[in-house]
């Protein structure tokens, strides 16, 4: 069993900056492909990024080139730097884990755990 726990959302305005954190339990949370995701108000879930357990990062095209995801093994947390934010980026962001290594990065059923989410919202 893995408990995700996420931190760090908050209220901040158009063009700022906010790192989400996420912890994780588990004593092989290098071995778990991490990823990050979101849903807005009347939206499905979407996918923002994941970084592997081998390091390697994908983003959504809406995030890329303002968010950064990264991980810290000797902690159990992954984080997730976002830059630039805009209104849109509105949303409760979620944590997950990938115990087995699927390859369809971007799918909400490659993660196995998900955290309780955290609240983001960008006022313009």
């Amino acid at each position: 069993q893995v408990q995700l726990v996420e931190s760090g959302g908050g209220l901040v305005q158009a063009g700022d900056s906010l790192t989400l954190s996420c912890a994780a339990s588990g004593r092989t949370f290098s071995s778990y492909d991490m990823g990050w995701f979101r849903q807005a108000p009347g939206k499905e879930r979407e996918f923002v990024a994941t970084i592997r357990r081998s390091g390697r990062t994908n983003y959504a095209d809406s995030v890329k080139g303002r968010f950064t995801i990264s991980r810290d093994n000797a902690k159990n947390e992954v984080y997730l730097q976002m830059n630039s934010l805009k209104p849109e980026d509105t949303a409760v962001y979620y944590c997950a884990a990938d115990l087995v290594g699927y390859s369809d990065y971007s799918s909400r059923t490659k993660y196995g755990y998900w955290g309780q989410g955290t609240q983001v919202t960008v006022s313009s």
